[in-house]
């Protein structure tokens, strides 16, 4: 038996902050402690890790990740080697990927092709989402299953893209009805495809071909209408729901209202909207290309709504929407028709400390950055308190976080497999400086020790909000 010890910290969870030890027997926490108190004073560990001056954090849970996405005729750059990998350098300890149903095919097919990608690659540990791209009899079958086992209990549906992963009303009705009935959490992306191709067309005709024009044709009030849909689907079918990556004020409204009715309905949201704009979408030459993703940036007013639906608990979760695509050889795939861009942004190594940034600034408080990175998404999706927490019987997945250090965020740094960092030259406040997953020490003051395969497959429960 190998034991940890964690002293001098202050031990920040979404409940409380304390100085406090941390003692750590193989992969898990078995004690906390005031720092001064008699019981820790006792402790006695093999190694001794001292966290004074440090923030002594749960590690990161990351419930929104595409590693290795086919899209637009392109594979997202980053593999779930290389994408878990950064999440670790960045205080991620959990991510929660999606596997997607083949058209024509069962959700069995797609989450056998994801475990084949992940399964003695990842550095950390990891579950998955199933997107539902063709709703049956069989498949909703296999929703009763996926829940069952633990495999899967979220399943993401699209109101955009049509032809690739849309489903239309009455199919969004199927599955809700099916989740309400064996307890699985429906995921939305919430746009108005059909009308958005519409308006691409539209634009293109007229000669507007610059990345710009992605986020113009993509209507905040599109994204507005498509979560009212959603939500009164849900309403209709009695079922939870979750809104992925909220951009738009407007969206943001109607998860509000349903929320003041008492309605089940969940809202995350992603560092891009809360940091960036359509100024970056609108950078000279092709530049703007880097920053297409979907839903797309919205005007900067948008981001003080943002905050204030993070404080006010309108919004849940930030998670990253993680969808790396190089600049050079894959984003360019769009010069002269921003419609073939490859949607996503890079961001899983960035998150916790774009969060930390907003506490140093006053938007949240450290407790919240805790809950909304951290403990939230784990009970959104079935791991607390395993994930997401500091406690006895807890995964020992611990950050080690130096809160003053000073850091500038560049792609000539960061481990993600990509070309260009979407916050280039920003200046933090705050890094991570040890990361433990399960016990193990996969990085340690700029080193890293981890290795792929120590991540493992997590089944889950279903949501801990219900």
């Amino acid at each position: 038996m190998s034991r940890i010890l964690i002293r001098g910290g202050l031990v920040i969870t979404a409940a409380e902050e304390m100085l406090a030890d941390v003692l750590i027997e193989d992969q898990q926490i078995v004690a906390l402690a005031a720092s001064d108190s008699a019981a820790a004073a006792g402790w006695q560990a093999e190694s001794v890790i001292d966290a004074t001056g440090r923030y002594v954090l749960p590690g990161g849970v990351d419930a929104h990740t595409h590693m290795e996405l086919p899209f637009g005729g392109t594979f997202a750059s980053d593999t779930f080697e290389t994408g878990t990998r950064a999440a670790a350098w960045g205080g991620t300890t959990t991510i929660i990927d999606f596997a997607v149903q083949p058209v024509g095919g069962s959700l069995r097919e797609g989450l056998d092709a994801w475990h084949a990608k992940a399964q003695g690659n990842c550095a950390v540990d990891y579950g998955f989402h199933t997107i539902v791209s063709d709703v049956n009899e069989a498949v909703l079958k296999e929703m009763d299953l996926l829940v069952g086992t633990g495999e899967s209990t979220s399943f993401k549906l699209f109101m955009a893209y049509p032809g690739v992963f849309y489903s239309d009303d009455g199919r969004i009705l199927r599955a809700m009805q099916r989740g309400a009935a064996n307890g699985g959490l429906i995921m939305m992306h919430a746009e108005n495809g059909i009308a958005i191709d519409v308006l691409v067309e539209q634009a293109l005709a007229a000669g507007h071909t610059d990345p710009r024009y992605h986020g113009e044709v993509r209507r905040e009030l599109l994204e507005a209408e498509a979560t009212h849909r959603a939500i009164k689907l849900a309403q209709v079918a009695g079922s939870p729901l979750y809104v992925v990556h909220v951009s738009a004020a407007s969206a943001l409204a109607e998860l509000a209202t349903a929320r003041d009715q008492g309605l089940p309905v969940f809202g995350e949201t992603c560092p891009q909207y809360l940091f960036l704009s359509t100024d970056d979408l609108a950078a000279p030459g092709f530049e703007g290309a880097k920053y297409v993703c979907s839903t797309p940036l919205r005007p900067r007013e948008h981001q003080a709504e943002l905050w204030k639906g993070l404080r006010t608990n309108d919004l849940q979760v930030v998670s990253t929407d993680h969808c790396p695509f190089c600049f050079t050889g894959q984003k360019d795939l769009g010069r002269g028709d921003f419609s073939k861009i490859p949607n996503g942004l890079p961001g899983v190594e960035n998150r916790m400390d774009l969060l930390h940034q907003a506490v140093v600034e006053g938007r949240i408080s450290r407790r919240r950055w805790i809950e909304i990175a951290c403990a939230t998404p784990a009970r959104m999706f079935g791991l607390y308190p395993r994930k997401g927490t500091i406690a006895p019987g807890a995964d020992a997945d611990v950050v080690i976080y130096d809160p003053a250090a000073r850091q500038t965020v560049s792609a000539a740094t960061h481990h993600m497999n990509v070309d260009y960092s979407a916050y280039e030259g920003r200046e933090l406040t705050g890094r991570v400086e040890t990361v433990l997953s399960r016990g193990s020490v996969l990085l340690d003051d700029g080193r890293w020790l981890g290795h792929a395969g120590h991540g493992v497959f997590l089944p889950r429960a279903t949501c801990q909000y219900l």
